[in-house]
């Protein structure tokens, strides 16, 4: 895809301790994000100054939270956040970039040949295409839909035991408040709202974190995943 901008904005200090020895690939990712990216409608052209803080930095912020080597899904991936900083931050997991829109699909295609990173693959469908087909020890999101929508397309994917993390940032808790029914009925035990980075310059924000600790009710959650994600 070409060579780095020279418009790019430049990595904050955060970003090293984040990303370590692949910062360059997270630079190389920023790049895509604001000329590629924006070019092919992924991302607003207003994004461009907040790309590291608002988008890579606060996807990355809950790296901490999957354990050793587990197999991560990341639904309704569009321009590949959270799941691209995650594994970036994270060589040693597995990480699926699910996502049914064919632009974006082949934007992170791209992306993921270009940056090298051979634990991470793209699969095109909506999160209930593939329910039967594909599972995860982990299932994440980043401003996809509302918690109970969300829980509906994420924990029939997740494996008993494995958990869904979902970006939600302030309204975190209401929607716990909100939606722990559907939860519930889906298999997921008790919510935690967890509070990640907020430190060496990482942005603070919060994580929804369901445990599956059943199979959970078939048809709790009925509505079709977006094709816009």
């Amino acid at each position: 895809m070409g060579d780095v901008s020279r418009e790019t904005p430049p990595a904050p200090s955060a970003a090293q301790g984040v990303f370590a020895d692949r910062l360059p690939r997270a630079e190389r990712y920023a790049d895509l994000l604001v000329t590629v990216g924006v070019e092919r409608g992924l991302i607003g052209p207003r994004e461009h100054d907040r790309i590291w803080e608002r988008h890579i930095l606060n996807s990355a912020a809950f790296a901490s939270l999957p354990a050793d080597g587990v197999r991560v899904g990341d639904i309704g991936s569009g321009a590949g956040l959270p799941g691209i900083p995650l594994a970036l931050a994270r060589p040693d997991l597995e990480v699926v970039l699910i996502e049914p829109l064919l632009r974006r699909a082949t934007f992170l295609q791209e992306v993921v040949a270009e940056l090298g990173l051979d634990r991470v693959s793209v699969i095109r469908a909506r999160a209930e295409e593939i329910l039967g087909v594909e599972d995860f020890d982990v299932v994440t999101s980043r401003a996809v839909a509302p918690l109970d929508r969300l829980a509906g397309w994420s924990l029939p994917l997740v494996v008993v035991g494995g958990e869904m993390l979902a970006l939600k940032g302030d309204r975190a808790a209401d929607e716990v408040a909100e939606h722990g029914g559907v939860l519930r009925r889906l298999g997921g035990g008790r919510p935690e709202v967890v509070a990640v980075g907020g430190a060496d310059g990482v942005p603070e924000t919060a994580v929804v974190r369901v445990v599956k600790v059943a199979k959970g009710k078939a048809g709790s959650v009925r509505s079709r995943s977006p094709r816009r994600t």
